[in-house]
Protein backbone atom coordinates (compact mmCIF):
# COMPACT_ATOMS: atom_id res chain seq x y z
CA UNK A 1 0.00 0.00 0.00
CA UNK A 2 1.10 3.50 -0.68
CA UNK A 3 1.41 5.55 1.90
CA UNK A 4 1.75 9.98 1.07
CA UNK A 5 4.69 11.27 3.83
CA UNK A 6 5.12 14.70 3.76
CA UNK A 7 7.72 16.02 6.38
CA UNK A 8 8.80 19.46 6.69
CA UNK A 9 12.75 18.37 6.21
CA UNK A 10 11.56 16.27 3.07
CA UNK A 11 9.73 18.83 1.59
CA UNK A 12 12.34 21.11 1.99
CA UNK A 13 14.73 19.15 0.55
CA UNK A 14 12.36 18.57 -2.38
CA UNK A 15 11.67 21.86 -3.34
CA UNK A 16 15.88 22.67 -3.12
CA UNK A 17 16.55 19.55 -5.23
CA UNK A 18 14.28 21.45 -8.13
CA UNK A 19 15.23 24.82 -7.32
CA UNK A 20 18.85 23.66 -7.90
CA UNK A 21 18.09 22.03 -11.06
CA UNK A 22 16.25 25.47 -12.77
CA UNK A 23 18.72 27.11 -11.55
CA UNK A 24 22.13 25.45 -13.07
CA UNK A 25 19.97 24.63 -16.29
CA UNK A 26 19.29 28.78 -16.39
CA UNK A 27 22.97 29.54 -16.07
CA UNK A 28 24.49 27.28 -18.61
CA UNK A 29 21.54 28.52 -20.89
CA UNK A 30 21.92 32.30 -20.49
CA UNK A 31 24.98 33.88 -22.37
CA UNK A 32 25.78 36.40 -18.79
CA UNK A 33 29.20 34.53 -18.21
CA UNK A 34 31.51 37.25 -19.23
CA UNK A 35 30.39 40.76 -19.80
CA UNK A 36 32.73 42.01 -21.94
CA UNK A 37 34.26 45.61 -22.32
CA UNK A 38 32.37 49.16 -23.16
CA UNK A 39 32.05 49.70 -26.76
CA UNK A 40 30.78 52.83 -27.88
CA UNK A 41 27.80 53.52 -29.64
CA UNK A 42 27.70 54.03 -33.21
CA UNK A 43 26.49 57.24 -35.02
CA UNK A 44 23.42 55.02 -36.28
CA UNK A 45 22.42 54.22 -32.57
CA UNK A 46 20.26 57.39 -31.54
CA UNK A 47 17.84 58.01 -28.86
CA UNK A 48 14.45 58.80 -30.10
CA UNK A 49 13.22 60.36 -27.31
CA UNK A 50 16.37 62.48 -26.17
CA UNK A 51 17.85 62.87 -30.16
CA UNK A 52 21.44 62.30 -28.27
CA UNK A 53 23.18 59.06 -28.58
CA UNK A 54 22.48 55.99 -26.19
CA UNK A 55 25.21 54.92 -23.78
CA UNK A 56 28.31 52.46 -24.59
CA UNK A 57 26.82 49.00 -24.15
CA UNK A 58 28.36 45.85 -22.58
CA UNK A 59 28.13 42.57 -24.93
CA UNK A 60 28.03 39.24 -23.42
CA UNK A 61 29.68 36.01 -23.86
CA UNK A 62 28.49 32.69 -22.55
CA UNK A 63 29.72 29.11 -22.95
CA UNK A 64 27.95 28.67 -26.25
CA UNK A 65 26.12 31.90 -26.94
CA UNK A 66 26.72 35.33 -26.79
CA UNK A 67 24.58 39.17 -26.61
CA UNK A 68 25.58 42.08 -28.89
CA UNK A 69 24.19 45.38 -30.33
CA UNK A 70 22.58 45.64 -33.86
CA UNK A 71 23.85 48.40 -34.96
CA UNK A 72 21.07 49.04 -37.85
CA UNK A 73 18.05 48.32 -35.49
CA UNK A 74 18.36 52.14 -34.36
CA UNK A 75 14.25 52.23 -34.67
CA UNK A 76 13.78 49.17 -31.89
CA UNK A 77 13.77 49.80 -28.59
CA UNK A 78 15.16 46.48 -28.16
CA UNK A 79 18.19 46.06 -30.53
CA UNK A 80 20.07 43.44 -28.41
CA UNK A 81 20.53 40.44 -30.80
CA UNK A 82 20.73 37.17 -28.27
CA UNK A 83 21.64 33.60 -29.62
CA UNK A 84 24.49 30.52 -29.88
CA UNK A 85 27.81 32.05 -31.89
CA UNK A 86 27.83 27.57 -32.29
CA UNK A 87 25.69 26.19 -34.10
CA UNK A 88 27.61 22.58 -32.99
CA UNK A 89 30.10 21.68 -30.44
CA UNK A 90 32.97 21.78 -32.34
CA UNK A 91 32.44 25.32 -32.86
CA UNK A 92 32.35 26.16 -29.39
CA UNK A 93 35.21 28.95 -28.35
CA UNK A 94 37.36 27.18 -26.26
CA UNK A 95 38.34 22.78 -25.45
CA UNK A 96 38.20 24.08 -22.08
CA UNK A 97 34.44 25.34 -22.64
CA UNK A 98 33.67 22.15 -24.56
CA UNK A 99 35.06 20.27 -21.73
CA UNK A 100 33.10 22.51 -18.88
CA UNK A 101 29.83 22.48 -21.59
CA UNK A 102 30.06 18.25 -21.18
CA UNK A 103 30.96 18.66 -17.56
CA UNK A 104 27.99 20.91 -16.77
CA UNK A 105 25.58 18.81 -18.86
CA UNK A 106 26.05 15.76 -17.32
CA UNK A 107 25.70 17.37 -13.59
CA UNK A 108 22.59 19.11 -14.95
CA UNK A 109 21.02 15.53 -16.35
CA UNK A 110 21.50 14.55 -12.96
CA UNK A 111 19.88 17.10 -11.32
CA UNK A 112 17.01 17.29 -13.69
CA UNK A 113 16.71 13.53 -13.05
CA UNK A 114 16.90 13.65 -8.94
CA UNK A 115 14.56 17.00 -8.90
CA UNK A 116 11.65 14.56 -11.09
CA UNK A 117 12.35 11.56 -8.92
CA UNK A 118 12.36 14.04 -5.78
CA UNK A 119 8.55 14.99 -6.15
CA UNK A 120 7.52 10.97 -6.13
CA UNK A 121 9.53 10.60 -2.48
CA UNK A 122 6.20 11.17 -1.13
CA UNK A 123 4.84 8.17 -2.30
CA UNK A 124 7.89 5.78 -2.58
CA UNK A 125 10.26 5.97 0.28
CA UNK A 126 12.46 2.98 -1.03
CA UNK A 127 13.37 1.39 -4.25
CA UNK A 128 14.83 -2.54 -4.15
CA UNK A 129 15.25 -1.86 -0.11
CA UNK A 130 17.40 1.23 -0.35
CA UNK A 131 16.03 4.70 0.52
CA UNK A 132 15.67 6.78 -2.79
CA UNK A 133 16.69 9.53 -0.60
CA UNK A 134 20.67 8.58 0.00
CA UNK A 135 20.49 7.06 -3.79
CA UNK A 136 19.34 10.98 -4.52
CA UNK A 137 22.01 12.24 -2.04
CA UNK A 138 24.56 10.34 -3.68
CA UNK A 139 23.45 11.38 -6.87
CA UNK A 140 23.18 14.94 -6.04
CA UNK A 141 27.12 14.67 -4.75
CA UNK A 142 28.03 13.20 -8.20
CA UNK A 143 26.61 15.90 -9.63
CA UNK A 144 28.15 18.60 -7.60
CA UNK A 145 31.53 17.57 -8.70
CA UNK A 146 30.67 17.55 -12.48
CA UNK A 147 29.92 20.99 -11.50
CA UNK A 148 32.85 21.92 -9.87
CA UNK A 149 35.03 20.51 -12.71
CA UNK A 150 33.53 22.57 -15.41
CA UNK A 151 33.82 25.84 -13.23
CA UNK A 152 37.21 24.86 -12.62
CA UNK A 153 37.62 24.51 -15.92
CA UNK A 154 35.64 27.64 -17.56
CA UNK A 155 38.56 30.26 -16.65
CA UNK A 156 41.14 28.21 -18.30
CA UNK A 157 39.25 28.78 -21.59
CA UNK A 158 39.60 32.95 -21.59
CA UNK A 159 42.48 33.01 -23.61
CA UNK A 160 40.40 32.09 -26.33
CA UNK A 161 40.65 34.58 -29.54
CA UNK A 162 36.32 34.80 -29.16
CA UNK A 163 37.21 36.09 -25.10
CA UNK A 164 39.89 37.92 -26.30
CA UNK A 165 37.69 39.69 -28.91
CA UNK A 166 35.53 40.58 -25.79
CA UNK A 167 37.30 41.37 -23.27
CA UNK A 168 40.85 42.62 -24.80
CA UNK A 169 44.48 41.47 -25.33
CA UNK A 170 45.17 40.82 -21.84
CA UNK A 171 42.68 38.15 -21.24
CA UNK A 172 44.02 35.34 -20.39
CA UNK A 173 43.80 31.78 -18.69
CA UNK A 174 42.28 32.93 -15.71
CA UNK A 175 42.39 36.43 -16.19
CA UNK A 176 39.56 38.24 -17.18
CA UNK A 177 41.04 41.40 -18.89
CA UNK A 178 38.68 44.04 -19.82
CA UNK A 179 35.49 42.12 -18.95
CA UNK A 180 33.78 40.89 -15.69
CA UNK A 181 31.22 37.78 -14.54
CA UNK A 182 28.50 37.94 -15.58
CA UNK A 183 25.86 36.79 -13.13
CA UNK A 184 25.27 33.25 -14.77
CA UNK A 185 28.55 32.52 -13.35
CA UNK A 186 27.50 33.31 -9.99
CA UNK A 187 24.20 31.56 -10.72
CA UNK A 188 26.35 28.46 -11.41
CA UNK A 189 28.56 28.12 -8.37
CA UNK A 190 26.07 28.86 -5.86
CA UNK A 191 23.43 26.25 -7.52
CA UNK A 192 26.95 24.06 -7.33
CA UNK A 193 27.07 25.04 -3.45
CA UNK A 194 23.48 24.12 -3.08
CA UNK A 195 23.86 20.72 -4.87
CA UNK A 196 26.33 19.42 -1.50
CA UNK A 197 23.64 21.42 0.65
CA UNK A 198 21.06 18.99 -0.73
CA UNK A 199 23.17 16.09 -0.59
CA UNK A 200 23.54 16.48 2.80
CA UNK A 201 20.34 17.18 3.57
CA UNK A 202 18.57 14.21 1.75
CA UNK A 203 19.86 11.75 5.29
CA UNK A 204 17.49 14.26 6.54
CA UNK A 205 14.64 14.17 4.51
CA UNK A 206 15.53 9.89 5.09
CA UNK A 207 15.52 10.61 9.04
CA UNK A 208 12.20 12.33 8.74
CA UNK A 209 10.06 10.09 6.76
CA UNK A 210 11.56 6.87 8.68
CA UNK A 211 10.97 8.40 11.90
CA UNK A 212 9.20 6.43 14.97
CA UNK A 213 6.31 8.70 14.85
CA UNK A 214 5.58 8.39 11.13
CA UNK A 215 6.22 4.01 11.99
CA UNK A 216 3.67 5.12 14.59
CA UNK A 217 0.83 6.65 12.18
CA UNK A 218 1.37 3.93 9.44
CA UNK A 219 0.35 1.34 12.08
CA UNK A 220 -2.64 3.47 13.07
CA UNK A 221 -3.75 2.76 9.05
CA UNK A 222 -3.54 6.54 7.75
CA UNK A 223 -2.66 6.94 4.62
CA UNK A 224 -1.68 10.56 4.30
CA UNK A 225 0.75 11.52 7.08
CA UNK A 226 1.65 15.27 7.72
CA UNK A 227 4.56 16.04 9.88
CA UNK A 228 6.29 18.85 11.03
Amino acid sequence: MCHVIVTCRSMLWTLLSIVVAFAELIAFMSADWLIGKAKPSSSEDVDNRTGGSQEPYHPTLGIYGRCTRISHMQFSRRDTLCGPYAETFSEIASGFWQATAIFLAMGIMILCTVAFVSVFTMCVQSIMKKSIFNVCGLLQGIAGLFLILGLILYPAGWGCQKAISYCGPYASAYKLGDCSLGWAFYTAIGGTVLTFICAVFSAQAEIATSSDKVQEEIEEGKNLICLL
